[in-house]
């Protein structure tokens, strides 16, 4: 017995379109999940600072949004948090001028996140270069000085970009506890994840505006912190204050 499926010309076009969008939104599901997937350093040469030897470094990715940034800093200024490092997208930085100036005037520290959302594993030396420089130029106009930091704006690096970053005179920076408030798994568990965080350790948070609960986890982490008598310094306080550690990429 055979049976046979019959589609009119308009289901059919229906039926790819359903499968085309459904193709997109599970590559950008996929893109989103995997894009914090730590890679660390090298065996030989540059390295990428993941943790250092003491004290504790809250660190903030803003890669795009208008809401989240100014309550994220409201928040640090009344918990009377000195320290911290924002990793920012120059694209970004270059739309939100007022917001890179209270961050500065806060006395927080600034890395740069490079210049576009770029998985630099996925694209040739020259648009590394071109990304970091791009970004370089945006914080020069903005005349954020001193910048010692740079953070792959995915997650992923190699070989290739540590030294990149290093000809552009900066040090990759990654992270050893990452909060996952990038996936809004709920207030709770943002806590849980960083309640892991030790001495040493460099937290990976985020206030672009797709973390949509790490205002609300971020008094919470501070609590637990102080609860735990660590001291908050920058990433680049962190390198300077002792050992810093690093894993080899072959």
């Amino acid at each position: 017995m055979k049976f046979f499926l019959i589609v009119n010309g308009k289901s059919l076009k229906n039926i790819v379109l359903i499968l085309i969008a459904a193709f997109f939104t599970a590559g950008f599901l996929y893109m989103e999940n995997h894009a914090q997937i730590p890679v660390f350093s090298t065996k030989d040469g540059p390295k990428a600072v993941y943790r250092g030897e003491k004290d504790l470094a809250l660190t903030f990715n803003i890669g795009w949004g208008d809401e989240k940034a100014e309550p994220i800093l409201d928040i640090l200024k009344k918990e009377n948090v000195k320290s911290a490092t924002f990793f920012l997208a120059g694209s970004w930085a270059e739309q939100h001028p007022d917001i890179v100036t209270r961050i500065v005037k806060d006395g927080f520290e600034i890395g740069i996140l490079g210049y576009e959302y770029v998985d630099y594993m996925d694209v040739v030396d020259v648009k590394i270069g071109q990304d970091i420089s791009k970004a370089q130029e945006v914080f020069k106009k903005l005349n954020v000085k001193d910048i010692k930091l740079l953070r792959a704006p995915t997650g992923h690096f190699d070989k290739r970009t540590l030294n990149i970053a290093k000809r552009y005179g900066y040090t990759v920076a990654h992270w050893r506890i990452d909060s996952k408030d990038w996936q809004n798994p709920g207030v709770a568990k943002i806590v849980e994840n960083v309640k892991k965080a030790d001495k040493g350790d460099i937290i990976l948070l985020h206030a672009s505006d797709s973390a949509k609960q790490t205002a609300k986890a971020l008094p919470l982490i501070l609590e637990d912190i102080r609860q735990k008598g660590l001291k908050l310094v920058s990433v680049s306080e962190m390198i300077a204050n002792g050992e810093i550690h690093s894993k080899a990429i072959n």
